[in-house]
């Protein structure tokens, strides 16, 4: 059955009792995570209302598109409702794990964007210059797939921070809001990754300038 949390929330807002709503407002977010495990939807409503200004807020930022920012919200908290195991609270706040989807959802819809642009300018210039040098055209395929594995080769927090502040555009202070970190902790990620990257990049042959 396929649901979209908007729904979830109206049939929850007609059958919860006031009992109930006490139940969730005081619950953990780890206790609620376990409730959405038991398909309570009161206990996915709360989780949305708790977290889905600061999911909205970060999918709007990088976006910088309302319908989308609100879809990649959606997306984020269906997939609460259909898979709360992926959520292991040892491993850091819900809020934090929310925003990590929201965030690689919103990276994914710009990186599509990024490519569906190279495409079009791609094909705009097959047709002003009456054919796109090959010998380009498979560097920049080679260039972007040797970002794209040295990216997955960092640390998941390293990542994250290099995402947010250059895909993402967000200075290093607004990158740390997001992530609830301290500033100079996402500054120390950025150099790390970028110093891996570095390398990365230069063994199969990128020339890279430094920081």
């Amino acid at each position: 059955m396929k649901y979209s949390v908007d729904s979830i929330i109206r049939e929850d807002a007609v059958h919860r009792t006031d009992d109930v709503r006490r139940e969730y407002t005081d619950a953990s977010d780890a206790a609620l995570v376990v409730s959405i495990g038991r398909y309570q939807q009161a206990a996915l409503a709360e989780a949305y209302r708790r977290h889905a200004g600061a999911t909205f807020g970060l999918a709007k930022r990088l976006l910088n598109d309302h319908a989308r920012a609100e879809e990649v919200v959606q997306e984020v908290f269906v997939r609460l409702w259909n898979e709360p195991s992926r959520f292991d609270p040892e491993r850091g706040t819900l809020r934090s794990f929310l925003l990590a989807h929201t965030h690689g959802r919103s990276v994914d819809l710009i990186r599509a964007d990024v490519s569906r642009r190279n495409r079009e300018e791609k094909e705009a210039r097959q047709q002003a210059d009456g054919g796109y040098d090959i010998a380009h055209e498979v560097w920049d395929l080679a260039l972007a797939g040797h970002v794209r594995d040295a990216m997955e080769t960092l640390q998941q927090g390293e990542r994250e921070a290099i995402e947010l502040a250059y895909f993402g555009g967000l200075t290093y202070k607004e990158a740390a809001d997001q992530l609830g970190e301290p500033e100079g902790t996402v500054k120390s990620r950025i150099r790390s990754g970028l110093k891996k990257l570095r390398i990365e990049l230069q063994q199969v042959g990128v020339s890279v300038g430094a920081d």
